[in-house]
């Protein structure tokens, strides 16, 4: 086995954390992995991998070598495909990551389609609440719905979204509906760590921000777990206006404080290769760019 295939096969055993399930990825037999990632570390001379009966984890050499393994391949399949003239048909595997909620609802739905459009396209999706940097994860595209500081990605802005304050209708007939922002002192909250990591909400007044220190009664980590709080009653919960479109269209939520609410916060697709990014990449961009835009629940 070449060092490429080699490298190929370590990938394969670190992205699915284990020999077993490796294999079965390759279509190669358990024996022909664990002895093709044993050549690779006699041949390097260190240690890449920690193996238990239970487990497979990277060593601190092992991670490097994953990123540089990742990167010396995607170079060599980019050269292939621009050899071969596939730069112009989309063609191999496309790694999209988007937070969980935003990729379930708008991103997924896009892939399925996009597959249907190009069958020598295969997609590999991460979906969560974190910043992924894509590099060491070895993915193609990324969301990212925030203020994007200077990097050496290329960024295509698809659209914004809100942060809203909202709450059922029954929650509202009970407990009234707050006005200021200082009124949230009198209410119920529930707190989403992630989408308002601190307790401290601000909000837009004039030409100005104001800062509210807020007292959750229910804290989650989740935004879903917010949502559902939020329906059955429980009290006033904040979360980006993509979440709970089809609750408040449905009259399920009700936003509230639409005056005081902060400027909207972009929304970006996010890739690494600029004008010389492969046709998959180049193709799902243009193609989710053009959906996303299109979304009545961006704005």
């Amino acid at each position: 086995m070449d060092r490429l295939q080699a490298m190929t096969v370590f990938v394969a055993v670190a992205e699915e954390e284990g020999f077993v399930r490796a294999a079965r990825r390759l279509a190669l037999s358990p024996p022909v992995v664990t002895r093709a990632v044993a050549a690779l570390e006699d041949r390097i001379g260190t240690r890449l991998l920690h193996r238990t009966t239970r487990s497979v984890r990277l060593t601190e050499e092992g991670r490097r070598y994953l990123e540089d393994c990742r990167r010396i391949l995607a170079e060599v399949e980019e050269a292939e495909e621009a050899a071969a003239g596939s730069h112009r048909e989309p063609q191999g595997r496309l790694s999209v990551t988007a937070p969980v909620l935003f990729g379930r609802i708008h991103i997924a739905p896009i892939l399925l389609d996009f597959l249907g459009r190009h069958p020598r396209v295969s997609v590999r999706t991460l979906f969560v609440d974190r910043v992924v940097n894509l590099m060491d994860e070895g993915l193609d595209v990324a969301v990212r719905i925030a203020h994007l500081p200077d990097s050496g990605m290329t960024a295509v802005k698809v659209g914004s979204v809100r942060r809203l304050v909202c709450a059922s209708p029954a929650y509202l007939a009970a407990h009234g509906v707050p006005q200021e922002p200082a009124a949230l002192a009198d209410h119920r909250i529930v707190a989403v760590h992630g989408v308002t990591p601190s307790p401290v909400w601000s909000f837009r007044a004039g030409d100005g921000e104001i800062a509210v220190r807020t007292a959750p009664r229910l804290e989650v980590n989740t935004a879903d777990t917010a949502i559902a709080a939020a329906l059955q009653g429980h009290g006033l919960t904040r979360v980006l206006s993509y979440m709970v479109a089809a609750d408040v269209a449905a009259g399920r939520l009700a936003v509230v404080l639409a005056d005081y609410e902060p400027p909207p916060v972009p929304i970006h697709l996010v890739h690494r290769e600029g004008r010389d990014a492969s046709a998959r990449v180049r193709a799902f961009v243009d193609f989710a760019a053009r959906r996303l835009r299109a979304e009545r629940a961006l704005g």
